[in-house]
């Protein structure tokens, strides 16, 4: 068997691989690992040991490649990957069931790379789950940050009522987070006040 270069070409009647270089899990130091499904699939009731050392190796080598969860169409750098030498890679990627059972090639922005349902599963879930904890931390620093305006207006006299119109708040939060960048004064939030005044957004503030 040759080795297969990586390279550019026509990737027509190839799948698209749904994730591109540029999405990133910086802190994919862990990854899910299905066992069970592991245990009972064609490569592990029927694969040797060798090759099943392999396979597992080159599914945790997938979640650091880029894009993430793909392996070069390359034997040459998947033997080296592997820390083994080319002609032991190609027997065990050569046998019936190989190393490389059900990986098939996928285009990645042009190039040609291989791909595994079950690895890109992981992957994709991995990235959901980044962006669901992103997304929640931005909500829990926006509700902070509201809650800090709120403090800040109240020590300035503003009313009761302005206090728990969420819409106010939610328009005040989003002035001084496009207009003051960085650590918020007493100055900012006058600042954002006299803005609400301003716009119609709120009246005077009553003192209490």
């Amino acid at each position: 068997m040759k080795a297969m270069a990586t390279m550019i070409c026509d990737v027509s009647n190839i799948d698209d691989y749904p994730l591109m270089r540029s999405d990133r899990l910086p802190s994919h130091y862990f990854t899910t690992f299905w066992h069970t499904r592991w245990l009972n699939s064609t490569l592990h009731l029927t694969a040797d040991m060798a090759v099943q050392g392999a396979a597992m190796n080159l599914f945790f080598i997938a979640q650091s490649q880029s894009p993430v969860g793909t392996l070069p169409d390359d034997d040459v750098i998947l033997s080296r990957l592997l820390r083994l030498d080319l002609l032991t890679w190609q027997a065990l990627r050569g046998q019936r069931i190989g190393a490389l059972h059900n990986w098939e090639r996928v285009n990645c922005e042009g190039e040609i790379r291989l791909a595994h349902p079950v690895v890109t599963e992981v992957v994709l879930d991995a990235m959901h789950r980044r962006e669901a904890k992103v997304a929640s931390n931005e909500s829990k620093a926006v509700y902070q940050r509201q809650q800090r305006l709120i403090g800040a207006w109240s020590d300035l006299g503003v009313g009761r009522d302005a206090l728990a119109d969420t819409v106010l708040i939610e328009r005040a939060e989003a002035w001084l987070t496009e207009t003051r960048p960085g650590r918020r004064t007493v100055q900012s939030y006058e600042a954002v006040l006299v803005h609400a005044q301003q716009s119609g957004w709120i009246g005077r503030p009553s003192r209490h």
